[in-house]
């Protein structure tokens, strides 16, 4: 040990007791992220084509219905994750059971990434040419149909980019998970590095965070890249 202005520092990180922390919080990070990423993703992706559809002028045009969730989203997505944690909590009580642990933040998480899904969602499809929609609704492909095979398919690169946008938000939010024990690997940076002032484990975690958002990354460029080319 280490005494530096009355401050004991860890001279080395005891990686016995580390290491099975850091595979539990990895994991409890990974829960967070594919959870929310999937539940909040495929929710936000219907919230988002609604927000399209009911545009002025569009699919389903509908002002009132547009102008509803433009405010709520509006609303919603702007607040500070952590602040919105706390915010929520009441309604996490009442849902999960519980307003402490993974499931506790999952909860907000989707929440969050739903309202985010769907303003991205949305400002993906605006850029679609109207020509090719107007082209299958006069050859009679019903409203659903459109949406199905050629609004999403006409977009899909970008919203494969946009995703890719989103699960960095998404990891972003499951280290402030930590503040209501979702654990996780923010919570293992911050209780076992920067409280114990031991930057080995700080930059551990830091490092398998960068890792895991540039592989996530990569993979959507090159699944873009094909969508592209075809």
């Amino acid at each position: 040990m280490t005494q530096i202005e009355g401050v004991t520092l860890a001279s080395r990180s005891d990686w016995t007791v580390l290491r099975p922390l850091l595979f539990e919080s990895i994991g409890q990070t990974l829960e967070m992220v594919l959870v929310t990423m999937i539940v909040g993703g495929i929710l936000g992706l219907v919230l988002g084509v609604v927000l399209y559809g009911t545009r002025p002028g569009n699919l389903f045009e509908n002002a009132v219905v547009y102008r509803i969730l433009d405010v709520i989203v509006n609303i919603i997505r702007p607040i500070p994750f952590i602040i919105f944690l706390a915010a929520m909590q009441p309604l996490t009580i009442k849902v999960i059971g519980t307003s402490i642990g993974t499931a506790a933040a999952i909860f907000p998480m989707i929440i969050m990434c739903t309202m985010a899904t769907s303003r991205l969602v949305e400002q993906n499809l605006v850029p679609v040419d109207s020509g090719v929609i107007e082209a299958a609704r006069a050859m009679g492909a019903s409203k659903f149909t459109i949406v199905r095979t050629v609004l999403i398919p006409e977009a899909l690169a970008p919203l494969i980019l946009a995703y890719a946008f989103l699960f960095i938000g998404v990891f972003d939010m499951s280290a402030m998970a930590g503040y209501i024990g979702g654990g996780g690997l923010g919570n293992f940076a911050i209780a076992y590095g920067y409280q114990k002032f031991d930057q080995t484990v700080t930059w551990t975690a830091v490092i398998i965070m960068i890792v895991l958002v540039q592989v996530v990354q990569g993979v959507a460029n090159a699944i873009a890249k094909h969508l592209l080319k075809r």
